[in-house]
């Protein structure tokens, strides 16, 4: 029963501030655009719902490697991060600790839905329409280049979509396939956020969830095919290490 009111605390939180956070952002984009409203009222939404997960819901979280990405934001590089995706945890999280503006690439129909939408389409984002394959590829190179060399750095979810922890999923190439075309680098992010929020739930499971952060990977004289492979070796042995109960009940 306490996890169950913490849980419903929690998510009253996000909702509710959600409101004000949206429509400040939609009234304050009228006069400023991508990095004010980014870290001035985007991110701190964020981190207000990863605290509030943290104090009320009992999900704490441990991170490692930090300091590549501070590195790598004074290098200059184009940067595309390639975390696990496990929970909508992560979502919230990356923004709040990456020391540059993250642009999510995310499906068309998010724009559709009220305020959060409409949000996300003041912020510097990439939407695709996944009716149109080429062209959607080809805006997103396009987008991902433009955005890059402002600062932004891209963000691609390999596996598309939340996974269980434990299992093997395919790892898709969108992510290695733009670094290859923008000669970015890669970093591959583990997380164990489905030890405390599962997807396709609203249940917070108290605990710690671990960020571990590799090194950045080189594009140049690549395949999308190979770089990819690489990042799901790294990742995949590193959520092993991380959390190696969940793999052991799946072998």
């Amino acid at each position: 029963m306490l996890k169950f009111i913490r849980s419903t605390l929690v998510f009253a939180y996000l909702v509710i501030t959600l409101i004000p956070a949206a429509s400040l952002l939609l009234l304050v984009s009228i006069i400023h655009r991508g990095d004010f409203i980014y870290w001035r009222v985007g991110v701190p939404y964020l981190n207000g719902v990863i605290q509030a997960a943290r104090i009320i819901g009992g999900v704490n979280y441990r991170v490692e490697g930090q300091e590549i990405l501070d590195a790598l934001a004074l290098s200059k590089q184009r940067v595309i991060l390639c975390p696990k995706h496990q929970s909508t945890w992560e979502t919230f999280f990356l923004p709040t600790i990456s020391p540059n503006p993250l642009s999510y690439v995310f499906k068309k129909e998010l724009l559709w839905i009220p305020l959060f939408g409409w949000a996300l389409y003041r912020l510097d984002m990439i939407y695709i329409d996944r009716s149109k394959r080429k062209e959607a590829w080809n805006k997103v190179a396009e987008q991902g280049r433009i955005l890059m060399d402002q600062g932004n750095w891209v963000i691609m979810f390999p596996e598309g979509t939340r996974t269980v922890p434990g299992v093997d999923p395919a790892y898709k190439t969108g992510a290695s396939r733009l670094g290859v075309a923008t000669d970015a680098v890669l970093v591959p992010i583990a997380i164990t956020s489905g030890r405390c929020w599962r997807r396709a739930s609203f249940a917070l499971t108290p605990g710690t969830i671990d960020v571990a952060i590799g090194e950045p990977i080189s594009c140049q004289g690549r395949t999308a095919e190979d770089l990819m492979h690489e990042v799901k070796e790294w990742v995949e042995a590193k959520m092993r290490e991380l959390d190696p109960e969940p793999y052991r009940v799946n072998a």
